[in-house]
Parts: C-alpha cells; structure tokens; sequence
C-alpha cells in the first residue's frame, strides 16, 4: 500500500443538515478536498496535468461511523489499497483530531482516462507515485528465443485472437522505448524485443548489419509462430522496417513508421558515426549517451521530464560496447529507401514529434505523401523519441490507425 501525507479538514457549517451534522453528500465532497489537499502536499498538483489525464471516478462506497460537527477538525489518511493497468483504489478515513474517533471511510474506483474520456494505461510517473507494480494481464513475459547465431530477449504479451505488433526500437534503445505501448495496446499481441547486441540480448563483435536485424526479427515472428504483424519501428527501428518491407512484404500486415526517414546517411553523417564508434570505444557506451541526448528530446521534456532523459540514460547503458559500434556501422552502410517508398502497399502511418530534429517534421511529410494512402500524425511536445515523451498522444495515434488495421 501506498499513503499520502495526512491532511486536517475543517468542516464548515454549510456542509452540515439541519441537526447540524456533517451530512452524507458532504462528506463525499470533504474527501474530495482532503485528497487535492494530499496531492498537493505529496507529488503535486499538475500530476495528472502535465501527464494529460484525468482521474475519473467509476465506484464509491462510504461507510458513515459517527457525527461531525461545524468546527470539528478531521484527519483525513488516503491510502492507494490497489493498483490495476488502468484504475486504482484509493481509501480515505476521516478521524477526529482530538480523539481520533473515526468519522468515515471511503473506498473509490479511479480509472485514468485521456482528455476524450477514454481509458488508458498508467503513465510511468503516476504509477511510480500510486505504487506497487500494474497487474498485467496474462501472457506478459520476457524470455530469450534462439535463433541463427544469436539469442534475443523479447517482451510478449499476448492477447489471444488478436493480430500482432513488432516494435523495433532505435539507437541507442531498448525494448523498453515501448513500455507505454505495451501496456496500453491491449486488443493486439504486442512483441518488443531487444535487438542482437543491446539490451538482453546476445552481443558479438561482428554480424551487424540493417538486414541482419531485419532477418533476426523473421526468424523470431517464425519462433512465436506469427505469420504477419503490424511493424513499428523508431528511427533506426524504421531503417530495419523498410528493409523488411523490401524483402518480406508478404510478412507485414501493417506499417508504423515513427520518428525516421528513409535517406541512407550522407558523408558527414557517416563520418559523424565513425566518431561515435570512436568514442563508445575509447570513453564508454555513456559517453555516446549524453552526447546524443540534447538532440533527441524536446527542450520541455529535458526540462519538465527528467525522468525520461533517465530512462534514456537507462537504456544506452544496457548497450556493450561491441553492439554500440555495430549498430553505429550498420547505420553507416545502410542503403537508401526512399525509392522503395511508392511500392508500400501495407497500410501505412508515419509519426513524428512535432520538435523532432534528428527527422524533422518535413522529412515525414514528404515520406508520408510518397507512401500511397499513408497518414501523418504529428505529436505535439515530443522530439525524436515521441513514444516516450509523449505516450498518450503517441498511443492514441497507434490505436485510432489500428481501428483501421483488421486483426
């Protein structure tokens, strides 16, 4: 159980009936204030704002123990009693501060939902401060698959006579770029591994290449028995998508293509990742983290989201050196896409973060309109890692173009 800072209400004459008892409706109302009180004193106030939902009420149950009078100053204790992926339980009881008489109790059903009044998953921040971990439903797991040469840790969860989604992280990422999605997209099979040399991953010092990806990733939709998924790849993640549209097109249901381009690098940005390379050897897998950071996120999320710029930092330390550099060459060498744009016949959906600079909003414009019937979803506040700067408007995105998308 999780508790929030103890807070005294005073009960005003207003909320008493005409005996001069603190009425039932009221109470309701003095909880309400005891719990903004709460979150005021403990995590703050623009909680569920600046993480753009609402606490919405679906149950309450009041249990009414003794009288309170004008004047009276109650102690109110709020404790979270249980977590779900989307809801919480919260109790509240009311004491008398002199003597500690309990006055009430109240258990409430909160469900989070966006600002269109629909439920959604947690977000990160609020399910650190509400405590203990989310019940995920069953399936969740994270194992290793063998395949050619390599073993790759992947997050499946399953949602049974659902279609599937492969999300392909970018560089310098993990699975865990997805951790919103996953948890949120719960109609579809979700599969996030980590690719070979990252994460949990097997790493070698060679065998790096965007097809070497792209073929790992066939081989482990043939391990789980999926014949087609929907692909959504970030940035990097979007270079191995394209290659497996090109190769494996019979292979894809669907396309989400989010926060990429299809341009191959031109000779600055190559010698731009030979220097990388240089110096993930020479200074560590960190020192290529905070390199890149400053240009990844959005200027608010490094300032009003620190925790993501930490979860960034989380993940690129969870890269070897070995596989670093060969995700940096195989980034270098890869081939240009954009020829294979116009042949795209898997319905399509490009994403950007509208202060994305590493693939600027122009870039997935252009790439949207050469991609037959694909759609452009821009989300406002998110640079180059939109899923996790912004993951609501981010999952919105994915769910109302896989409306779209049979299972």
């Amino acid at each position: 159980m999780t508790s929030f800072p103890p807070v005294e209400i005073t009960v005003y004459p207003f909320e008493c009936d005409a005996f001069g008892h603190l009425n039932h409706a009221a109470t309701l109302s003095l909880f309400e204030r005891a719990r903004w009180e709460a979150l005021a004193q403990g995590p703050g106030m623009s909680l569920f704002h600046r993480n753009g939902v609402v606490p919405a009420v679906r149950k309450a149950t009041v249990e009414y123990r003794a009288a309170a009078f004008p004047g009276d100053v109650l102690r109110v204790e709020t404790t979270i009693v249980h977590r779900g992926t989307t809801s919480w339980t919260l109790r509240q009881t009311a004491r008398k501060g002199e003597d500690g008489t309990a006055i009430a109790t109240a258990d409430i059903v909160f469900v989070c939902v966006d600002r269109a009044g629909r439920p959604v998953a947690l977000p990160e921040e609020i399910g650190r401060v509400l405590g203990g971990p989310a019940r995920v439903s069953a399936g969740t797991h994270l194992s290793r698959v063998a395949l050619e040469g390599v073993e790759l840790s992947v997050d499946v969860r399953n949602a049974p006579g659902g279609g599937a989604i492969l999300f392909i992280h970018g560089f310098p990422l993990d699975h865990t770029l997805w951790r919103h999605q996953l948890a949120g997209l719960q109609r579809w099979t979700r599969i996030a591994p980590d690719l070979r040399g990252v994460g949990e991953s097997s790493a070698s010092e060679d065998g790096y290449a965007i097809a070497r990806y792209a073929d790992d990733l066939i081989r482990l939709l043939d391990s789980l028995d999926v014949e087609r998924a929907v692909l959504c790849g970030l940035s990097m993640g979007g270079y191995i998508a394209f290659d497996l549209v090109g190769r494996y097109a019979d292979r894809v249901k669907a396309l989400i293509l989010c926060d990429t381009r299809p341009q191959a690098d031109n000779e600055a940005a190559r010698r731009g990742r030979d220097d990388m390379a240089e110096l993930a050897r020479t200074r560590g897998v960190d020192a290529v983290g905070e390199e890149m950071l400053p240009r990844l996120l959005a200027a608010a999320t490094m300032t009003d989201q620190p925790e993501v710029a930490q979860q960034f930092r989380d993940m690129c330390r969870r890269i070897p050196v070995a596989g670093m550099v060969g995700a940096l060459k195989a980034m270098r060498d890869r081939g240009d896409s954009s020829g294979l744009l116009g042949s795209i016949r898997a319905p399509t959906l490009v994403v950007v973060g509208s202060e994305d600079r590493a693939s600027p909003p122009d870039v997935a414009r252009q790439m949207a309109d050469a991609i037959p019937g694909a759609r452009l979803a821009v989300i406002p506040g998110a640079g180059h890692l939109a899923p996790l700067e912004q993951p609501l408007a981010t999952t919105r995105a994915f769910e109302d173009f896989l409306e779209q998308v049979a299972p």
